[in-house]
Order: C-alpha cells, then sequence, then structure tokens
C-alpha cells in the first residue's frame, strides 16, 4: 500500500467536506472545490478525518493512483483553508509587470508588451518596486499552472540572470567570453 496514501487527511474546524458519489467536495473560507475519485478507492470521512483506502483485490493497479488521489484530495483542502501562492522574481532592465483589473502587464525587452489574462479564481499582485509577482488561489494547480505559463515567456538566461525565475531558484550561472590572448 501506498505510504502517502494511507496518511490520514485531519478535516480543520472551518471547513465543510461532503462525499458523494465519489466526488469530494470542499467548502471553506476561499471557495469551493470538488475532485472525483477513482471507482475503486474508498473514501471514508468520520469525526473530521478523512481517510482513502483501495481494494484489496485490484492492489497492484490501484497502488500507483492512491497516494496521488490523496494528495489531491488534500490539495482541495488545503486550498479551501489556507489557499496556495507563488513568488515570481523580474530581473532585467527595464523589466516590470503591472496589474490592472484582471489583466497582468508583462514588460521584459520585446518589441511589445506582453498581455495575459488572469484566469478566474486566481489574484495576482505586482510589487513595481522589488519587482515581485504574487500569485494567489485555492486551486493548488491554477496557480501553479499560471505561474509556469508567466515563466515561460522569459525564462532566466545563464550569463546575466535576466528573466522570471521562482523566488528563492537557482539559477546555474556560466561564464562569460573572455578576450583571448594575443599570439
Amino acid at each position: 500500500m501506498s505510504r502517502i496514501g494511507k496518511k490520514i487527511i485531519n478535516i480543520p474546524a472551518k471547513t465543510k467536506v461532503d462525499v458523494k458519489d465519489n466526488v469530494v467536495t470542499a467548502t471553506g473560507a476561499l471557495g469551493t472545490l470538488s475532485y472525483t475519485v477513482p471507482a475503486d478507492i474508498t473514501v471514508t470521512l468520520e469525526n473530521g478525518v478523512m481517510t482513502l483506502s483501495i481494494d484489496e483485490a485490484k492492489k497492484k493497479e490501484l497502488n500507483a493512483i492512491h497516494g496521488t488521489t490523496r494528495a489531491n484530495v488534500f490539495n482541495i483542502i488545503e486550498g479551501v483553508t489556507n489557499g496556495f501562492h507563488k513568488n515570481l522574481e523580474i530581473n532585467g532592465l527595464g523589466y516590470r509587470a503591472s496589474v490592472a483589473g484582471n489583466k497582468l502587464t508583462l514588460e521584459l525587452g520585446f518589441s511589445h508588451p506582453v498581455i495575459m489574462q488572469v484566469p478566474a479564481g486566481i489574484t495576482v499582485v505586482a510589487d513595481p518596486k522589488s519587482n515581485l509577482v504574487e500569485i494567489k488561489g485555492s486551486d493548488k494547480f491554477a496557480v501553479g499552472d499560471f505561474a509556469a505559463k508567466i515563466r515561460r515567456i522569459r525564462p532566466p538566461e545563464p550569463y546575466k540572470g535576466s528573466g522570471i525565475k521562482y523566488q528563492g531558484e537557482h539559477i546555474a550561472r556560466k561564464a562569460g567570453k573572455t578576450a583571448a590572448g594575443g599570439k
């Protein structure tokens, strides 16, 4: 049995979780999310504790998705309770970001600004002083996916380090060209 799949999920006091027809629905301070559990995985909810168990007859096939399913259920509960966030750093001369309504405008050294539509359920905050972009939301996948799309526009380059990177990400730097000694 999967080590992660066996772990229990404690339901926070202010979060309401319903299980109906293999659909787990979590409602909390940050909204409502639901996840469809595969058919052969049983979800048990009692006394504020949720467990996921698999059919022993199909253990070999279900072991691979048992831990993933538990992690996805935990993420929707965590998302509606506390939410998720990703921070991106923008490094480069003249590189900046601004948010107006539900549009994120990035100036990244191209001949034109890049304008991105912010998906529903996600909040983007751009700090012009520190060139930091914070992406917040209750859906972990949506937050991570939008952050990856932003980073993909101008990934950090290894010589000067300019581009968009995750906060705390280490970029392996390369030495630039050096002048050749004369013959």
